[in-house]
């Protein structure tokens, strides 16, 4: 039902159509076994022509049904899955930026790519249970047809069968939800693979009881729980298959010590039950797949409460400000809360005014909150108290997106894209070959139609690209975020002594987080802060 809500809400009149031709499909795969039993009976006989046309008319109205009910639920699901791909992706950046890094990569990723992907499986399979459900309805009218008493036993049965399937069902589901809950850990994991590959490779022991006792612990009870509910689907699905054979031999041979029936009624049950088998075994078949589709779906809105909750107001900002008199952080706090929320650093409160064309230092000891103080006066991280104000105009939800755009950033965790995006400039290839010379990387990199040749470079020539990035934006703020950890000695001289002055002379501010303390005299003002707190803000 998850899943049909889900499809309604895409395009609830193609979802009617589809099921109805589905149905109709299904309803007519069904009357062809009544006209295949009518077929073989001694009274027939004399009219096998006129059921031949009838046999062609059915066969012809169950394809042409089922390939428009197909077609369209295929394209109305691929549809649905692209929607819900977007609107995620959307959610996502336009939910706080503290409120992402809370919620964590791993669950961000798991529901982008795993929960998604669940679904998308899921929903390519309800065209063929649309069909399924109609047969097995279908069959069900001929045999009420046929005698009203054997459909209430088949009901009876029916209710039975249910009830014993229903814990087996019911125990697959929580196996399988736990799994998904694993599944985030797993992807955590993962990632650590890949990004603290240089030091596991460095450490053995490091690596083997990274290997034993997380990735090994974790995907061993991911598969447990996994294996547990689809071993609890797979019983469900056999317990199934030997009820419908039972069904078979109740009617077979107890059916006729209960009633008087004829032989061509009893082929007819036979037949009937027979063909039932196939569908009824795809339907008990696809219910782990439509389990985890819905485990995904509850994660997947889950996600989707806990963005939209967080939200902020997206909308195509104005112009920015290209000259500006004053930026203003007043009695501004943050509160950084770690994963226990026992303990707490408060970043706080700050008051600080920035004027153009100056070039100004961030300093201070490792978690004193100088990259903190960076996403605040950048707009990244909202502030729980004080205001920010740029010419004494207030930054509010209304103008945060405006606000963000004044700024280029390269921060010390930095991502590099390898095309330039949304850069819109005629001259755009030439002026970034320009830069790349200014940045000592022309000889390594090339750029086409707005494209890195590669980015596949030591980290201090990648901190360059992003720089090239920022160059190319041309924002009236540059914040740098211990850029120069990762240069050479010569290009570290480079970035400070002609970089930097060169930017403030083209009436740039620049705000530098540094710990090259050789290179500070070369700022007009020093902040330094010291556990949240500025400890001083004075010219150099």
């Amino acid at each position: 039902m998850n899943l049909i809500s889900f499809l309604l809400r895409s395009s609830w009149g193609m979802v009617a159509i589809a099921i109805t031709t589905g149905l109709v499909s299904g309803g007519s795969s069904a009357s062809l076994i009544a006209l295949i039993s009518r077929a073989t009976s001694n009274d027939a006989t004399s009219r096998l022509s006129a059921i031949a046309w009838g046999f062609v008319g059915l066969a012809m109205v169950a394809l042409i049904t089922s390939i428009i009910s197909q077609v369209m639920l295929i394209r109305l699901s691929e549809d649905a899955v692209l929607q819900l791909r977007m609107r995620l992706s959307r959610q996502i950046l336009a939910s706080e930026l503290n409120h992402l890094e809370k919620l964590g990569n791993p669950r961000l990723l798991a529901t982008l790519t795993e929960d998604v992907q669940a679904v998308a499986n899921a929903v390519k399979k309800i065209p063929f249970l649309c069909i399924d459900i109609a047969i097995v309805i279908g069959c069900l009218l001929y045999i009420t047809w046929l005698s009203w008493q054997v459909l209430l036993m088949v009901v009876v049965f029916s209710i039975l069968a249910i009830a014993s399937c229903q814990w087996l069902l019911k125990r697959g589901r929580h196996f399988l939800a736990l799994a998904r809950d694993d599944q985030d850990l797993l992807f955590k994991h993962l990632g650590t693979i890949t990004q603290g590959v240089k030091e596991l490779k460095l450490n053995y022991k490091r690596r083997q009881v990274f290997l034993t006792k997380q990735i090994e612990s974790t995907a061993t009870i991911f598969r447990h729980h996994n294996v547990n509910g689809l071993t609890f689907f797979a019983t469900t699905s056999s317990w199934g298959k030997l009820l419908f054979f039972f069904s078979i031999g109740f009617i077979l041979f107890a059916l006729p010590n209960l009633f008087t029936i004829s032989s061509q009624t009893l082929s007819g049950y036979i037949l009937t039950f027979t063909y039932l088998m196939l569908p009824m075994e795809d339907i008990v078949n696809d219910l782990p797949l439509l389990s985890k589709a819905s485990i995904a779906l509850q994660k997947i809105e889950s996600l989707d409460l806990s963005l939209a909750s967080q939200s902020e107001i997206s909308t195509n900002p104005p112009a920015i400000k290209s000259s500006w008199r004053s930026l203003e952080l007043i009695g501004v706090t943050h509160t950084f809360r770690s994963d226990t929320e026992d303990s707490s650093f408060i970043l706080g409160p700050i008051n600080l005014t920035f004027y153009p064309q100056e070039l100004v230092f961030i300093v201070g000891g490792n978690g004193s909150g100088k990259s903190t103080l960076a996403k605040l006066i950048t707009g990244l991280y909202i502030p729980e108290a004080g205001e920010i104000a740029l010419d004494g105009e207030l930054i509010n939800e209304q103008n945060r997106e405006w606000y963000r755009q004044h700024f280029s950033v390269v921060f010390s965790d930095f991502y590099l894209f390898d095309t330039l995006l949304g850069l819109e400039n005629i001259n755009l290839d030439i002026q970034a070959q320009e830069y790349l010379k200014l940045l000592q990387l022309d000889h390594k990199v090339k750029i086409e139609n707005g494209k890195l040749s590669t980015t596949n470079l030591s980290q201090g020539q990648r901190k360059r690209l992003a720089l090239l990035t920022a160059y190319l934006e041309d924002r009236p703020i540059y914040l740098f975020d211990e850029w120069a950890a990762d240069q050479d000695p010569v290009f570290k001289e480079i970035f400070y002594t002609q970089l930097l002055k060169n930017l403030r002379d083209r009436g740039k501010t620049v705000l530098v987080i540094s710990h090259d303390d050789r290179y500070f005299p070369s700022s007009d003002r020093i902040i330094k802060l010291d556990y949240g707190q500025v400890e001083y803000d004075k010219p150099y």
